[in-house]
């Protein structure tokens, strides 16, 4: 199954039974709006509100890191989601939050799941109608969710240090904007310095979409990522600032086609804030 699916297309298919719509919208660094507000004032018809703190670790001093495989079933049968469904997520501002909840569903074992390609403004810019209000769910207490972690999608610090260690293991890509990389900017999340991991290489995540929020076409995808030293082989990790928008990349990666990637967790959150962790810059 793709990984992206366009606005005309999800319309067509929501009348079967078996598609589930999620809306995984987050305020990101900077963004101050409510996202439970904003999903009552207007949402896809019959979607559902896929909060991605409330499916994290609670015990983790890091923001929305990956929860332990029973509290995501849990939570997943809880909101009436179930083996058999077909998954579409989407993102009220485009593509960021929604490319999270794509790859929470594939680390624990749901493939059948897509990204609304340039979110609910592609939904509203098609002339397609929205729902207010909240939406009723029923969990399906015959087909819970069965969780089924792939350790392979997820890196965690230990595996980094090796990584950084052993150069040209595999290809780091970090989703930050630019001045954050280079640390000529600073980090929105006080006490982190900005700055990089040795051998990554910086492709912003907004690098990966067109001006309509929509991901770029496959051969310009495969061009951006080959450019950041990616091949058709090469084992890719894909980091940030706190884990969301590195699995904006991980979709872009997934939709050229290029497989053998996995996400860090804890990012630059993590890296940055633990002590000894080699770090550089170019500032100028």
């Amino acid at each position: 199954m793709h990984p992206l699916i366009c606005a005309e297309e999800l319309a067509r298919s929501l009348p079967r039974d078996d598609i589930v719509v999620l809306d995984a919208t987050q305020a990101l660094p900077g963004q101050t709006f409510d996202p439970q507000t904003c999903f009552l004032s207007g949402h896809i018809p019959g979607a559902r509100r896929f909060d991605i703190d409330t499916f994290s670790d609670p015990d983790s001093p890091l923001p929305h890191t990956v929860p332990g495989q029973a509290r995501f079933a849990r939570l997943a049968s809880a909101l009436g989601l179930h083996d058999g469904a077909r998954i579409v997520f989407y993102d009220q501002k485009g593509v960021p939050c929604a490319a999270r909840g794509w790859w929470l569903m594939g680390l624990f074992g749901h493939d059948r799941t897509q990204v609304l390609d340039g979110g609910l403004p592609a939904w509203m810019g098609a002339g397609l109608p929205l729902e207010t209000g909240p939406t009723p769910v029923m969990p399906d207490t015959t087909h819970p969710f069965i969780a089924r972690l792939r350790t392979r999608r997820l890196k965690g610090l230990g595996d980094m240090l090796d990584i950084v260690h052993a150069p040209r293991s595999s290809v780091i890509l970090d989703a930050r904007a630019h001045g954050r990389f280079t640390g000529e900017q600073p980090e929105p999340r006080p006490g982190i310095s900005s700055g990089h991991m040795p051998g990554a290489a910086n492709v912003p995540y907004t690098t990966v979409l067109g001006p309509d929020g929509r991901m770029l076409p496959t051969h310009e995808l495969r061009q951006i990522f080959a450019a950041a030293g990616v091949r058709p082989d090469s084992e890719v990790v894909c980091s940030c600032g706190s884990g969301m928008t590195a699995c904006v990349l991980a979709l872009g990666l997934a939709a050229a086609g290029l497989g053998l990637h996995s996400v860090y967790d804890g990012s630059w959150a993590e890296w940055a804030s633990t002590p000894g962790t080699p770090i550089v810059t170019q500032r100028g």
